[in-house]
C-alpha cells in the first residue's frame, strides 16, 4: 500500500467507490445504540421548510463519524482475518473470542481534528484492537480526554491537521500498524471508501423517510474538509433518490480544497489562516472524495467564520446545539440566498458542540 501522498493530476480511471448502505447497516442494526438520527423540520422563514439531520449524536459519540470509523475498523479486521486464516468472517462472529484474540495483535493509526479519531478509538475497543490517534496542536484538549476514555493513545502531532496526517503516515509505515485516514489519494483508496460506505447509511435513512413522507429537499448544503461525508451522501443522492435536489458543497474560505482541486484537474494543497471551523479545516481533499463530487455536486461555495458562529445561534434556536463545522450547511444556505420562497433545504447538523 502507497501511503506516499501523491498530488499529480486526477486519474479518474483508477478511482472506485462502489458503496453498499446494506453492509454498514448489516454491522449496526443489531446493536442497541443503533438508531436513525432525527429529522428535525422547522419554517424559519413563511413558505420555507428546513429540514435538519441531526448528526450530534450517533452511537453514543458526538458526531456522524461514528458510522465511518467503526464500521471500517470492524472491515479491515475482517480483511485481515480472511488473509490469515482463509474464513470469510460474518459481522456476527466478530467478538468471538478468538476473533478479539486476534485483534488484539493490531493497531490502528490514524490523524483526526477530533471525531474520526473517537470513532476509530470506539472500533477499536468494540473488537478487542489498539487505537493511536495523531492531534494538531488546534484540536481542543477536550477531544484528548475523550479519546482517552476510548482507550486510545494520543499524540499531539504537527501544527495543523495537513501536519497530523503526515506524522500518521510515517508512524503506520515504521511501526506497523495499520493506516486508517479518512482521506484518501493515489495509492490510498480501500481504507478510506470503507469509512465513506459508513457514512451512506445517513443517505440512506434519510431516504427511507422522504419516501414515506414525500417531503423530498429540492437543495442539499454538505459541509466538507477532506470531503468524504459530502461524497458518501452525494453518490447515494445520485444513485437512489427518485426526486433529484440540486447539491451544494460548503467549505470553510480558509480551506476551499475541493472546490480548488476540482477547478485543477488535481489533488490541490491550498493556503488559508486557521477557521474556527476546525473539523472542516482540511487543506487537501479526499482523492475519492473529489471524484465523486467532481462528477455530481451541482456546486461549490463557501462561507466565513463569521457566518458559520452565526449559523450555530441559529441552529441553537432550533434546539440544535453544534459547533462552526456542524453549522457551516446552515451557514451556506443563508449565504446561497437565504431562506428563499418555496423552497426546502436539507442540511445536516453534523456534531455536538465541544
Amino acid at each position: 500500500m502507497n501511503l506516499h501522498r501523491d498530488y499529480s493530476a486526477l486519474d479518474r480511471d483508477g478511482v472506485r467507490f462502489e458503496p453498499d448502505p446494506a453492509r454498514p447497516l448489516a454491522l449496526f442494526a443489531p446493536d442497541p445504540e443503533y438508531r436513525p438520527t432525527a429529522v428535525l423540520e422547522v419554517e424559519p422563514e413563511p413558505r420555507f421548510r428546513l429540514l435538519i439531520k441531526n448528526e450530534t449524536s450517533r452511537l453514543g459519540l458526538p458526531a456522524f463519524k461514528a458510522l465511518g470509523g467503526i464500521y471500517a475498523v470492524s472491515r479491515l479486521v475482517g480483511e485481515r482475518w480472511y488473509r490469515e486464516t482463509g474464513e470469510h468472517l460474518p459481522v456476527a462472529e466478530l467478538n468471538r473470542p478468538d476473533v478479539r484474540r486476534f485483534a488484539g495483535r493490531l493497531t490502528f493509526v490514524c490523524a483526526s481534528a477530533g471525531n474520526h479519531g473517537l470513532a476509530v478509538a470506539r472500533g477499536a475497543r468494540r473488537i478487542g484492537a489498539s487505537a493511536r490517534v495523531h492531534l494538531a496542536e488546534t484540536v481542543p484538549e477536550a477531544f484528548v480526554e475523550r479519546l482517552a476514555g476510548e482507550g486510545a493513545e494520543v499524540r499531539r502531532s504537527g501544527s495543523d491537521y495537513e501536519a497530523s496526517v503526515d506524522v500518521a503516515m510515517q508512524d503506520a509505515e515504521s511501526s506497523g500498524a495499520m493506516l486508517l485516514a479518512d482521506g484518501s489519494w493515489p495509492g490510498y483508496l480501500d481504507p478510506p471508501a470503507l469509512v465513506m460506505e459508513g457514512y451512506t447509511l445517513i443517505a440512506e435513512e434519510l431516504r427511507e423517510g422522504f419516501a414515506r413522507n414525500s417531503a423530498w429537499p429540492d437543495r442539499v448544503y454538505l459541509q466538507a474538509g477532506v470531503g468524504g461525508l459530502a461524497a458518501a451522501m452525494t453518490y447515494m443522492i445520485r444513485s437512489n433518490w427518485p426526486v433529484q435536489p440540486e447539491v451544494i458543497v460548503v467549505e470553510p474560505e480558509a480551506a476551499p480544497c475541493l472546490r480548488e482541486s476540482h477547478s485543477a484537474g488535481r489533488l490541490v494543497r491550498v493556503h488559508g489562516p486557521e477557521s474556527v471551523m476546525g473539523r472542516l479545516d482540511c487543506k487537501v481533499p479526499s482523492l475519492l472524495a473529489l471524484d465523486v463530487l467532481g462528477r455530481s455536486a451541482d456546486r461549490f461555495i463557501t462561507v466565513s467564520d463569521t457566518a458559520a458562529e452565526r449559523a450555530v445561534e441559529r441552529l441553537g434556536q432550533f434546539g440544535v446545539a453544534t459547533t462552526p463545522s456542524g453549522a457551516a450547511g446552515l451557514a451556506g444556505v443563508l449565504g446561497d440566498g437565504g431562506f428563499a420562497h418555496g423552497r426546502r433545504s436539507l442540511i445536516l447538523a453534523t456534531e455536538a458542540s465541544v
